[in-house]
């Protein structure tokens, strides 16, 4: 027996997909993936229409989905995070039924609880057996952790798995296994390496990051979690890598270990498993290739899925161990609720991933963002879109001070104590429009192109539409 078929087309005939249907696809191959367009063109060559697209994100790589969304092929989309390349059309109004945007831990719970079926799922697979055994940690197009694909696996009426790197049965190691899969198809190239992964991921030498970066591992330092067993989650950005070099400095020179590091997993964070800071690692996903090869050969680096990661309906998840999370932002408003989803100027370029996931379950929550980016203030008296509520959020840290949530206190004497520099989020606000001088209120329209979907599954926020002519 065996699953193989001789073509993408021929699985999609097979697997009975028809107009109205769902299809879902997972984002480790990043802006390098080939999986999610070579199967919409045949989707589209089938006649096929009205398809829902639920994919855990899309990127840059993915915009000719706009061409299938003109031709009516694609009518519905639910993602976590969108990046502008496609992000900018949907807010110009491009689809007819609003985007649902949810985050990573809501995406697989809706799924397991059969709110957003999905009638075929593509697996892009680095490696697989004839069978659908597969896995990202091996091949030319490894990627990782395949976390985020687990559930479409599991969940989906038909499962397609998609690879360039056939081995013999049976592929030991895998991630999915073939009891969940229905097809295997081998094609030439499932995405660009250099697009899936980059070779090393920077720590920032920027003097205000770097600045933030020391007040944000002070901050944690001062919080009081900081001691044998704590757990830590952050992100890829520059600043927040050199946040994790200075909390490594602290952590070794202390000789304190922590119990695990979460979530995307980068090079910087596989240093320090390495020099002890950490006994484990739980990756979702690999963001470089230090990430795949220490996942592939350190039995201490664990992936893990998607609902083991964040759903707030498994039984547990990670992140409700988690005591700190350094996240992101593109605004932020003096009730400290945080916009991760449009830019400055209303436009869909980003998404919630992770961000409310572990900013609900982390004992500390902490956005490290600068007071303002080309000229325009971070902090603001309300957000565009609300990513993540402001009740969820602890500390912002900023290169001009440190704003505590008042609902803190504690935590901002703890802060004072140890000499940082706290500052109320509207003297914050009010000092960096001294600065920059206020900016004029996004222009946005009365039509709804994208909801916000809390990760409990209510509609947190909508995104409305940019009127033609706006920057």
């Amino acid at each position: 027996m065996s699953k193989l078929v001789k073509s993408i087309r021929e699985a999609i005939e097979l697997a009975g997909l028809k107009d109205g249907m769902t299809v879902s696809f997972h984002h480790h191959l990043r802006n390098g993936d080939f999986v999610l367009n070579m199967v919409m063109e045949q989707v589209a060559a089938l006649g096929i229409k009205d398809i829902n697209v639920n994919a855990s994100s899309l990127f840059d790589a993915h915009t000719p989905l706009q061409t299938h969304i003109e031709n009516h092929v694609v009518t519905g989309i639910s993602a976590d995070y969108i990046s502008s390349g496609l992000g900018r059309a949907i807010s110009r109004g491009i689809m007819e039924n609003p985007v649902q945007f949810r985050t990573h831990g809501g995406r697989p719970s809706d799924i397991c609880q059969g709110k957003t079926p999905i009638d075929v799922a593509f697996i892009a697979a680095p490696t697989s057996d004839p069978m659908g055994n597969c896995s990202g940690k091996y091949g030319k197009s490894a990627c990782g952790s395949l976390g985020y694909a687990y559930a479409d696996a599991m969940y989906a009426k038909k499962v397609v798995v998609i690879t360039d790197n056939l081995v013999e049965y049976p592929l030991q190691d895998w991630s999915i296994s073939e009891n969940y899969v229905d097809y295997v198809v081998q094609v030439d190239a499932i995405g660009d390496p250099k697009g899936i992964v980059s070779g090393t991921t920077r720590i920032t030498r920027d003097p205000v990051g770097l600045v933030m970066a020391k007040h944000a591992a002070k901050v944690i330092e001062a919080s009081g979690l900081l001691k044998d067993g704590f757990s830590f989650q952050t992100g890829a950005g520059g600043a927040s890598l050199a946040a994790a070099k200075f909390l490594k400095d602290i952590m070794l020179e202390k000789n304190i270990q922590g119990s695990f590091g979460l979530g995307g997993i980068t090079g910087y964070m596989v240093d320090m498993l390495r020099a002890g800071c950490f006994r484990r690692l739980m990756d979702v996903q690999c963001f470089d290739l230090t990430a795949v090869e220490s996942l592939r050969e350190d039995p201490r680096h664990q992936e893990i899925s998607a609902m083991h990661y964040a759903s707030p309906t498994s039984r547990s998840a990670v992140v409700d161990s988690l005591d700190v999370v350094i996240l992101g932002a593109t605004q932020i408003d003096t009730d400290f609720n945080v916009n991760v989803h449009t830019d400055s100027y209303g436009y869909i370029m980003g998404g919630s991933g992770g961000h409310s996931d572990t900013a609900a379950g982390a004992k500390l929550s902490m956005i490290i963002a600068p007071m303002f980016r080309a000229r325009l203030p971070i902090v603001t008296d309300r957000v565009t879109c609300i990513s993540t509520p402001g009740e969820d959020i602890d500390v912002l840290v900023t290169q001009g001070g440190i704003a505590v949530n008042p609902r803190r206190q504690e935590l901002a004497y703890c802060l004072k104590d140890a000499g940082l520099p706290v500052i109320d989020i509207h003297e914050l606000k009010e000092k960096t429009e001294a600065i920059t001088g206020k900016p004029q209120p996004v222009r946005c329209g009365d039509r709804v192109v994208a909801q916000v979907i809390s990760r409990y599954g209510d509609v947190l926020d909508n995104i409305y539409n940019i009127p033609e002519g706006t920057k």
